[in-house]
């Protein structure tokens, strides 16, 4: 696992693969980086689903309305909800949308994002500018490589258990 310089915005995914450690960037993005850690300690996160998964382009998750497959899980439904806390506003930077990248989804309007995320598989510059930017995978990108594939998959995989590491004894 990789050196955690700043625990308090480092989120642990833990995968089926293994644990994927995200650095946040709350100089960059302070809204999204905050959400993360507010959804990921009221354990939201904890067993949704990754509803689209694109080969060469990015695993997107984070539905915490219908994409929990633990509590009413309907894989229709998934990617189609947020959580019950407002939309947040765009936080574009100059940061890249590299391999690793965690990037804001949202739907048409730039300021609708609000739980829901992806990860980028490869570069995808085209996004820069679009999308927010508020993570980098900094150890564990070879677990999120292993992703179940499709839109959504067949059998799609979860994120096991999100946590801020500041809060891991």
């Amino acid at each position: 696992m990789a050196e955690i310089k700043d625990p308090e915005n480092t989120i642990i995914m833990t995968l089926k693969d293994g644990d994927v450690v995200i650095a946040l960037l709350p100089d960059v993005a302070p809204k999204h980086s905050e959400r993360m850690k507010e959804l990921a300690r009221a354990g939201a996160y904890d067993n949704v689903c990754f509803h689209r998964v694109i080969e060469g382009f990015m695993a997107q998750s984070g539905d915490v309305e219908n994409g929990n497959m633990e509590n009413n899980f309907n894989l229709r439904r998934a990617g189609t909800g947020g959580s019950d806390l407002p939309d947040l506003p765009a936080e574009f930077s100059k940061l890249p949308h590299d391999r690793g990248t965690l990037g804001a989804a949202r739907s048409q309007n730039p300021n609708s994002a609000n739980s829901q995320f992806f990860i980028n598989f490869k570069d995808n510059h085209f996004l820069n500018g679009q999308y927010t930017v508020y993570g980098r995978v900094i150890s564990g990108m070879e677990h999120v490589d292993k992703i179940m594939r499709g839109e959504p998959p067949a059998n799609p995989d979860r994120m096991i258990k999100v946590v801020v590491a500041a809060d891991v004894a």
